[in-house]
């Protein structure tokens, strides 16, 4: 189930995406898998909406598989116990196992946040509530999904729309090269 706003899409081709692109598009924000076999996606598959949370919610499934922020089970100040030194007192519930053995600054296994989603933000992550520290996750989590392996299309400059001339460009010369 794809919520609102939301495209999932296989497109193989370019000229598959081109032709998308005209008769539903243009989209603010376009993903896909850098890797092969994609995690969350289907070979091909991207994901379109007009916003970026949009897209990252539906890449890890939020709202299927029920996941939020919540505090982490422990006490961050308790040293007694073998933890990464940047890990924050937040976890996302429900996080993808999928992304568990991701190597990502932003989270450890089982969705546990480390500091670095709140450097920056200009607010102490020990008094956000969960709707702060959900924004929070995902403004950075967009700025990394190439250390994931997806990839991101976004605006660039004045524009509305989703940069993907240059992408598409060299997709082009892929399918040109392989026959297609």
């Amino acid at each position: 189930m794809t919520t609102p706003g939301i495209r999932r899409e296989i497109l193989v081709t370019s000229r598959e995406f081109k032709q998308f692109w005209k008769e539903k598009g243009p989209f603010a924000y376009a993903l896909t898998s850098n890797e092969f076999p994609p995690v969350l996606l289907a070979p091909d598959e991207w994901i379109f909406s007009n916003t970026r949370v949009a897209v990252l919610k539906e890449l890890i499934r939020f709202d299927q598989r029920n996941m939020r922020a919540v505090r982490a089970p422990f006490n961050p100040e308790n040293r007694s116990i073998l933890r990464p030194d940047r890990l924050s007192s937040w976890k996302i519930l429900h996080f993808p196992e999928e992304w568990d053995g991701f190597d990502c600054d932003l989270f450890v296994p089982q969705g546990h946040l480390t500091l670095d989603v709140f450097d920056g933000h200009g607010e102490d992550e020990a008094r956000m509530d969960a709707a702060a520290v959900e924004n929070a996750f995902f403004n950075c989590l967009a700025n990394r999904m190439d250390q994931l392996g997806y990839l991101l299309l976004a605006p660039a400059g004045r524009s509305k729309y989703a940069s993907i001339q240059s992408y598409l460009s060299e997709w082009e010369a892929d399918d040109r090269e392989a026959g297609l």
